[in-house]
């Protein structure tokens, strides 16, 4: 079965523009509000991952979030950062090594990237709070039904 794409969006900020201050380690450190299509039919859960490519030391996960409800279409600003999750989603361990969301924290310079993805699934994943990017992926192979993505970027002045 092919893997659909779906549009994702946030209210904050466009498609390949600036991450706000407030959504970062300099500002209120909140998760941004997120909005998405509707996963296909079949879809049992979502899983959301936030990641920064340009990280000097490799890859680096900001934000787990999965087992989210298949028909939630958005979440809310600090979702992430303490708010309430949706019934039965699970947040897994950020490379900051805590629980939820780390907001965008690069070193002064140029811009780091920022990758949003959300992924619908044919399944549930047997996971723990905590998990993480890595235990996620495993356990999403061969359940992908949809993905959506949006990235933008941040870079500290200081």
């Amino acid at each position: 079965m092919a893997v659909r794409t779906l549009a994702m969006r946030s209210s904050a900020f466009e498609d390949g523009g600036t991450i706000p201050l407030r959504f970062t380690c300099d500002g209120e450190e909140q998760s941004p509000p997120l909005a998405w299509d509707r996963a296909p039919e079949g879809t049992t859960s979502l899983a959301l991952m936030v990641h920064d490519p340009d990280a000097a030391r490799g890859d680096f996960t900001h934000w787990v979030l999965f087992n989210l409800p298949p028909g939630t279409t958005e979440i809310a600003a600090g979702v992430g950062s303490g708010g309430e999750l949706p019934g039965g989603a699970r947040q897994g361990r950020n490379d900051f090594g805590k629980l939820g969301y780390g907001g965008p924290c690069p070193p002064a310079g140029p811009a780091h990237g920022y990758v949003f993805g959300l992924t619908a699934l044919d399944a549930a994943l047997d996971l723990p709070e905590g998990a993480t990017r890595e235990q996620v992926e495993r356990a999403m192979a061969g359940h992908v039904r949809a993905q959506a993505q949006l990235t933008a970027r941040y870079a500290r002045q200081h």
